[in-house]
């Protein structure tokens, strides 16, 4: 399939897209060829098609224009290729809330466009990111296992979200791909020290792992290879502060260095540091930056729910 082909079974399949609706494609510089399939697309399918470019931003969380986000609360479907994310951003928030569906494609590139997570069986990604979610809701606690290292979060009073890639309704928004389950845990209550070994949003893939120490929620240090592209995490104590647990929903989805798919992988635990304020948090930051740690072991109140990245429920 070409990509407008492609652009098209998303916009129906995932955003249910209607004759008549209108919908905008926000992207930067750095996506319009994706944007413009995503464009035509709409067109094919009887949509009010609309696109703006907007300069790449500097940080994924950094928000768009104020043209660009009061835009994104008057259309009916706003989907966002883009090198950054804007999936936790006030604008993202605010479309939501005035009942905009909203996907999110942050570092999507062509080959993402039509191979690995795009191209799973949305119906089972959906199933199981509900039943995780609905097991983050109910926990108090999680902890993280790996390699000798234990991180443990409390998440008393907070929601787990859901990001099946199916976003029908009024209000829903996500990422595209997608595939995890993830809740915000509360800002003061993470302790102990973790590896994480599969990519990290302002590295990329990892060669060699990187070793985080936790203390009430704040990122105390990063150890390992290219862990001064991290310093913005020290910068200040909302960078520091982590601002999430997801979980990995997605068989299709493979590690190639872009948190968007890598974030999805069946099995695996991310960490993110920063802005958490779109999902439950209360954490503002300059970022929001993630961390993929490969074949964890992880509870839900002491109930084991991945063995070494195979899920056990």
């Amino acid at each position: 399939m070409d990509l407008i082909e492609i652009a098209q079974n998303i916009l129906r399949d995932c955003l249910d897209a209607k004759q008549g609706e209108e919908v905008l494609i926000v992207t930067d510089d750095s996506r319009v060829d994706i944007a413009q399939a995503l464009y035509e697309g709409a067109g094919n399918l009887g949509c009010e098609a609309m696109m703006m470019v907007m300069k790449e931003r500097e940080l994924n969380g950094q928000e768009p224009p104020k043209a660009v986000a009061e835009a994104m609360k008057a259309a009916d479907i706003v989907i966002c290729p883009t090198a950054k994310s804007l999936t936790h951003t006030n604008a993202r928030i605010r479309a939501a809330e005035a009942g905009t569906r909203v996907a999110t494609m942050p570092g999507i590139t062509e080959k993402m466009f039509s191979q690995g997570a795009m191209t799973a069986d949305y119906g089972a990604v959906e199933r199981l990111t509900a039943r995780i979610t609905g097991m983050l809701t109910a926990c108090r606690t999680a902890r993280i296992e790996k390699d000798g290292c234990v991180l443990t979060l409390n998440l008393e009073g907070r929601k787990g979200v859901p990001s099946p890639g199916v976003y029908r309704k009024p209000g829903q928004c996500g990422n595209l791909p997608s595939g995890e389950a993830y809740i915000a845990p509360l800002e003061d209550g993470a302790d102990g020290e973790m590896i994480i070994d599969g990519s990290m949003v302002g590295i990329g893939k990892l060669a060699s792992p990187l070793h985080v120490v936790v203390k009430n929620g704040k990122l105390q240090e990063v150890t390992g290879d290219k862990s001064e592209n991290l310093d913005i995490l020290l910068a200040n104590e909302r960078n520091a502060t982590i601002g999430e647990l997801g979980i990995g929903t997605n068989e299709a989805a493979v590690l190639n260095g872009v948190i968007l798919e890598d974030e999805k992988v069946y099995g695996t635990v991310h960490i993110a540091f920063g802005t958490n304020t779109s999902f439950g948090g209360v954490n503002k930051a300059d970022c929001h930056m993630d961390g993929i740690i490969l074949e964890p072991t992880l509870y839900l109140d002491d109930e084991m729910i991945i063995d070494k990245g195979r899920f056990v429920v």
